[in-house]
């Protein structure tokens, strides 16, 4: 499997890699709750990973709402469009939003402050009926945010805060998702399953993003309370810089922790793709390394897991089912309805489900026939 896919790795991941270090930030260790974590034990864990790795049965999200709203735009800003998730997500919009016959426009912030604005004052200038922010934190984009509100166009998101649901102190009604917290547990635990309880883990994360830092701390705790657990560091890099700085990154901490590092946590499947390269250049040293991310579940995670190369897991959340669910809860708010409310239960892909879901076509998609039941309850 390995020579079917091992050179689409090394082409797709290793071009215009820059091998550049500076601006690389240490971040300290998070997690000093103000409550030790209670410890589960190694086969509490089993099951809790067996039953987040079990096949997508039934429907669990809402069976009525408004019918569908008609000849509405929407504007969608994406933090960047170069983050596969978001674009999936992207996608899914406007997958929905066509059967509802919207029409739809993306402006993308490429990931940058100075992107956030442009991307926020074009939206603005587009006269959307409604916005759906894709993964930019609805904290930082507050003041951006306002214009939409004071018009009364309704915003919903998606991985916009720490939390599900309606965003305090915030004009978003609703951001979607998993669980993070959730997303970011079951990923730790996997880890302590897979090294039996004696996991050498770093973990990578992104400070710029409030739901990264809160993901990056559930998993902190959750090796910190296991005894035999090590928690070598925390590195945060940048999402934007990853092309640039993760092969440094990775070399330093081969030099720097050895044998020690076992398994390597991160938030977003992204870092893995320019860590890989330098895993296999290391050759043995890099071979004892495992990869489960907290986040997405892109098409190359898939791959590596699915060629068992390196990723052993990624918490997969459903990117095309988010997109619709999007378009719902705006819907509603476009009806003056409440939102669902709907989380989706967190789903970790592994070698032993890829299998099914979606997987064969390297993405997580449920098959629980989500966009029938969304066509019913909009009448389409």
């Amino acid at each position: 499997m390995w020579q079917k896919y091992g050179r689409f790795f090394l082409q797709a991941f290793c071009i215009g890699v820059a091998l550049c270090g500076s601006g690389l930030v240490q971040a300290q260790a998070p997690g000093a709750g103000k409550e030790a974590l209670v410890a589960p034990s190694l086969a509490a864990m089993r099951l809790q990973v067996a039953a987040a790795s079990a096949r997508a049965t039934g429907w669990s999200g809402p069976q009525s709402g408004p019918a569908g709203a008609q000849g509405k735009t929407v504007a969608i800003i994406s933090d960047d469009l170069r983050n596969g998730g978001i674009l999936a997500v992207a996608q899914g919009i406007q997958e929905a939003a066509k059967v509802l016959q919207w029409s739809v426009k993306v402006f993308d912030a490429a990931g940058t402050a100075a992107g956030r604005g442009k991307a926020g004052a074009d939206a603005l200038a587009f006269k959307p009926d409604g916005l759906i922010l894709v993964g930019a934190d609805a904290r930082v984009m507050q003041s951006l945010l306002a214009p939409f509100d004071a018009r009364g166009i309704p915003i919903v998101g998606w991985h916009v805060s720490p939390k599900t649901g309606p965003v305090a102190d915030s004009a978003v009604a609703m951001n979607v998702s998993t669980d993070p917290l959730e997303v970011a547990r079951i990923t730790a635990a996997a880890a302590v399953v897979a090294a039996k309880g004696q996991a050498g883990v770093v973990i990578f994360t992104d400070s710029n993003f409030e739901i990264a830092m809160a993901k990056a701390n559930a998993m902190a705790d959750v090796i910190r309370a296991c005894k035999a657990c090590t928690l070598l560091e925390v590195r945060d890099v940048a999402i934007s810089k990853n092309a640039e700085l993760m092969p440094a990154v990775t070399r330093d901490l081969l030099a720097r922790h050895g044998k020690r590092w076992t398994h390597a946590l991160a938030i977003n499947d992204i870092y893995f793709d320019y860590a890989v390269p330098e895993l296999i250049k290391a050759g043995a040293a890099g071979r004892g390394i495992s990869l489960l991310s907290a986040g997405d579940g892109s098409a190359a995670a898939f791959m590596r897991i699915q060629a068992q190369t390196f990723q052993i897991g990624t918490v997969a959340e459903p990117l095309n089912l988010h997109g619709w669910q999007l378009v719902d809860e705006l819907n509603r708010r476009l009806m003056r309805q409440p939102v669902s409310g709907y989380v989706i239960p967190v789903h970790l892909v592994t070698t032993d489900n890829i299998a099914f879901d979606g997987g064969p076509r390297f993405q997580y998609d449920p098959d629980n026939g989500y966009r029938d039941i969304y066509r019913r309850i909009w009448k389409r």
